[in-house]
């Protein structure tokens, strides 16, 4: 077990300690108004913490605080862990941006795409091309979520039983036999479209290696990185680190929810949103990110490959709002914004209405995790709590701006 600690005094790194202050200052009063639990808070410049908070509770009712070592579940920042696995595969020959999907996971095989209709009067025709590895890492592969309720596909997907993206017991194998038997919602490479598509990668991922998507992820990632608590599961030693999870109530407050099974491996095991992670885990990935490839003498990917996952992978270098006609993303915190390999990456800070920088990148999860790292200010952020919230909120773009002003003195 490692700890995050802050290396550096922020004045030494350019950022202005008085508005980190404001930045603690304004989370706190979310704790003490009851609309988060508690949270960590770390922010990084040349790679050295220069600032971590940690304030409130992992678990409200049993008064145990948020510390440093504390466990979060991070969903989808899971996504660029899976992705990370996937190029490693690449740089070893293994797999190819251009590789039909089928070719590994031959389900895939026939992909029929969405005409009209709905339910048992849909229509669909045969797609005029196959789903790609590269279609799987962008979210352009025509795949959705059931919890959408914006398309007929999605209707599909609830039928299927795969509300939480998994049928009731199934193993991931089996999980993405289910998707390849459903339609696409669009011709593959034509729209963007955030979806199960990490899922159909992790499993592609298994079927290359030969391994299961955690031992690989531990072999190839979490061992080099030292991410000693990264994983599927926690160990029953380690229970008690585990922050509770809670959902937002009507009036704005919050209340325990069902997270994540995590006491023991998991049946299904989910590249896309199934990783528990400690802030210690989160900033060794993000420092690998950041180092283009490398940390502390270990090299997992090429400086080139990196650089290609955090650049803008979208056709014409549209944004994810340009590129996506589904009404689920037509979202203003989608403008200015392309997507590279994995992660979000801002290609037009003016259009994005935020405190960003061009070329920042990272992802979030639906506990209200997120990291990112914005070369132009060599600065990389994580904020971790566990909360899921019923809508969009706020804090991001909080938390952005209120790191902006940290930096921009």
């Amino acid at each position: 077990m490692a700890q995050l600690r802050q290396e550096v005094d922020p004045g030494e790194v350019g950022l202005d300690p008085e508005a980190l202050d404001r930045l603690d200052r304004h989370f706190a009063h979310q704790v003490e108004e009851g609309r988060l639990p508690g949270y960590l808070v770390a922010v990084s410049r040349g790679g050295r913490v220069a600032h971590l908070t940690t304030y409130g509770h992992r678990d409200l009712a049993a008064g145990l605080p948020v510390e440093s070592d504390t466990l979060y579940r991070i969903y989808s920042m899971t996504k660029p862990v899976t992705t990370v696995a996937a190029l490693l595969l690449m740089e070893e020959g293994r797999l190819s941006l251009d590789d039909p999907v089928a070719r590994h996971l031959p389900a895939f095989a026939d992909p029929q795409v969405y005409v009209d209709g709905s339910g048992d009067g849909m229509r669909t025709r045969p797609a005029d091309g196959p789903i790609l590895i590269r279609h799987l890492l962008t979210h352009t592969a025509g795949l959705t979520f059931a919890f959408y309720h914006s398309h007929p596909v999605d209707a599909l997907y609830r039928a299927a039983g795969l509300e939480s993206s998994v049928p009731s017991g199934a193993d991931l194998a089996q999980t993405i036999d289910v998707y390849a038997s459903l339609p696409l919602q669009f011709e593959p490479g034509t729209e963007w479209n955030y979806s199960v598509a990490t899922n159909v990668l992790g499993r592609v991922i298994e079927v290359v290696s030969g391994q299961p998507l955690d031992v690989f992820l531990a072999e190839r990632i979490f061992g080099p990185l030292g991410m000693t608590d990264a994983g599927f599961c926690v160990p029953v030693d380690q229970a008690g680190r585990l922050a509770e999870l809670y959902g937002e109530t009507g009036d704005g407050g919050i209340e325990p929810i069902a997270g994540l099974p995590l006491r023991g491996r998991p049946r299904f095991l989910s590249g896309s949103g199934g990783m528990v992670a400690s802030a210690y885990d989160v900033h060794r990935f993000t420092e690998l990110l950041r180092r283009r490839g490398e940390l502390d003498g270990t090299r997992l990917l090429s400086a080139d490959t990196v650089d290609l996952m955090t650049s803008n992978q979208l056709p014409g270098g549209v944004d994810m709002r340009t590129f996506g006609s589904r009404p689920a993303h037509d979202e203003p915190g989608n403008e200015g914004v392309g997507f590279g390999l994995g992660v979000s990456v801002v290609i037009d800070p003016a259009r994005t209405k935020a405190s960003t920088g061009l070329g920042m990148y990272g992802w979030s999860g639906v506990a209200t995790t997120t990291f990112w790292v914005d070369p132009s200010r060599d600065l990389s952020v994580q904020f971790l709590t566990q909360v899921r919230p019923r809508s969009s909120h706020a804090l991001y773009q909080d938390l952005k701006r209120l790191v902006h002003e940290a930096a921009a003195h």
